[in-house]
This record gives structure tokens, sequence and C-alpha cells, in this order.
């Protein structure tokens, strides 16, 4: 038996931090991250992504997931039609994950219902300094490894930055740690930056672009136990 399979802390015993599954594609694998326990479910909307699902698909399963947990669409660069495409599907946050400056995320808080979660690459300490300019227009920020050169996404690609360079950052900042995390890691990822939210996509996935059950629910008990 694994150690997580001994004892789940229930919420009473657990800290504030809270866990998105990005890159859900069907009404199976939103029941698994609710069950596990998942404070966010991400849906994401970049063509390019293995994770891609179609809005149509996507509006279906925010209303499947419904109150169990917080909805959350990714988008990248998207223009003001797609925006509001996507708000009207009410989701209770639309992810930023591509390079849109401050003042287009503020004019897209501007036009939506939806909460903001800004993406931000990092790979060293200077990559923090944008994160004050995008606060007042977001929700949170997700501080992401900055993808490989050359990479098609501009997240979901398994890589890991150096999590000491957060050592830095003002106790304050609403951020979610991402970028690389899976079952093997996230417990020391917990344990080291005490992020307020984490955040994973293809940690939790035996073949690219589709989560598994198992290591949604392995991911959530290690993070949850390492968190208290």
């Amino acid at each position: 038996m694994d150690c997580e399979d001994q004892h789940v802390p229930d919420k009473a015993e657990q800290m504030q931090m809270s866990i998105k599954i990005c890159g859900v594609k069907s009404n199976v694998i939103v029941d698994a991250a609710v069950n596990a326990g998942a404070d966010f479910i991400g849906f994401n909307h970049f063509p390019k992504s293995p994770r891609y699902v179609e809005l149509e698909e996507i509006g279906a399963l925010i209303e499947y997931t419904g109150s169990r947990s917080q909805s959350v669409v990714l988008l990248v660069n998207p223009d003001d039609d797609l925006v509001a495409a996507v708000d009207a599907v009410r989701p209770h946050y639309i992810q930023l994950h591509g390079s849109e400056t401050v003042e287009r995320v503020a004019h897209i808080k501007s036009m939506c219902r939806a909460r903001l979660i800004k993406a931000l690459p990092v790979a060293e300490l200077a990559d923090l300094k944008p994160i004050s300019g995008y606060l007042p227009h977001v929700d949170m920020v997700l501080l992401d490894a900055k993808p490989p050169k050359n990479a098609e996404l501009p997240g979901g690609n398994g890589e890991v930055f150096d999590w000491s360079i957060l050592k830095s950052l003002d106790p304050t900042v609403p951020f979610m740690l991402s970028g690389g995390l899976n079952i093997d890691n996230v417990a020391e990822a917990v344990s080291t930056v005490h992020p307020p939210s984490i955040d994973v996509a293809s940690g939790v996935e035996r073949v690219r672009g589709e989560k598994d059950a198992e290591l949604i629910r392995k991911f959530i008990s290690r993070a949850t136990i390492a968190s208290v």
C-alpha cells in the first residue's frame, strides 16, 4: 500500500493550498479529479496542445463540473471575439498563457465576468519582476517553467524551474506553482515552496495529452499530505 493510501487529511486538517488539474478532456476525468479533491479543473483551448478541447465541448464540461470545482479555460493570446465566446460559457476563470501584456490583460479583465489567471514563464530571478504589473488585473499568477527553445507549447512541457528563485517572492502574492510537477516531486515542491496553489498537466498523464485517474489521485493525495 502506498503511504498516501494510509491517511488523507480531511478538510479540517488541510491548509489552504488549492490544487488544479489542467488539460481535462472528459466527464470521466472531471469526476476523477473532483473525487480526488481538485479545487480547479482546467480545460485547454489552445489548438496546438494535445489537451485541446473545442469550445462547445468545454461548455458542456463546465456545465457537467458545476459547482463541484472551479472551472478554468486556458487561452493563448486570444482576440476579443474568443475572449467573449469563452466568457459566455461561464468558466470561473480564464487563464491567459501567452505573451499577453499588462495592457492587454487589463482590457480582457474589463470585458469579462470570469476571474483571470496570468501565466508567467520563469527561469531566473528577473522573471519575477513582471508580476507586480499584472497583479492589479488578475486574481492570481501562474508561475510555469520557461518552455524549451522552439517549443510549440507555452506550458505543459514537463519542465521544472529552480524553486529557490521563489524565496524572494512577496509572500502576499497569490500564485500557483506549475512546471513539471508530478507524483514523484510534488511533495518536495509543496514542502519547499509552500505555494498557495499548485497546477499539474503532463505530470498526471501516462499517455501525452490523456489524464490518468490513478495518477491524479496520487498527485492530490501526496500534495495534500505534504501541505499539512
